[in-house]
Formats: structure tokens, C-alpha cells, sequence
């Protein structure tokens, strides 16, 4: 997932992704466990992906309540 396809997102849906990725993170960790992963590179994807939705989602949400006092 790249940055401008999260940026294009509104805060709904970040939420949603978010959700998706942490159920998807879950069972890449349950798979790993018992050994049952294929690409072990995806446990470490899927963690940058919550980082960059978790960061351009308090991004928007900064910029909503500077626009709201404003």
C-alpha cells in the first residue's frame, strides 16, 4: 500500500483499513506461531502499513481540528 493511496482515503476508512490490518496482522503472527507461514516478509509489511495508516490518520485529524478552531 503506498502513502498517496492512504492520503486519497477519508478518516472512515482509515479506521476500517486499520481494522483490516491489525485482523491480518493477528493471523500472520497465529501463522507464524505454528509454522504455518509462507513469506515471512509480509509480518513486517503489514506492520509499515498500520504505521503509515496510524500516521496519516493523525495527520487528518490534526488538520481537521485546525481548521475547525480556525
Amino acid at each position: 500500500m503506498k502513502a498517496s493511496e492512504v492520503r486519497d482515503m477519508t478518516v472512515d476508512q482509515l479506521d476500517d483499513e486499520l481494522l483490516k490490518l491489525k485482523k491480518e496482522q493477528f493471523n500472520l503472527r497465529f501463522q507464524k506461531a505454528t509454522g504455518q507461514i509462507e513469506n515471512t516478509a509480509q509480518v513486517s509489511k503489514v506492520r509499515r502499513d498500520i504505521a503509515r495508516v496510524k500516521t496519516i490518520a493523525a495527520e487528518k485529524v490534526k488538520a481537521e481540528a485546525s481548521q475547525a478552531k480556525s
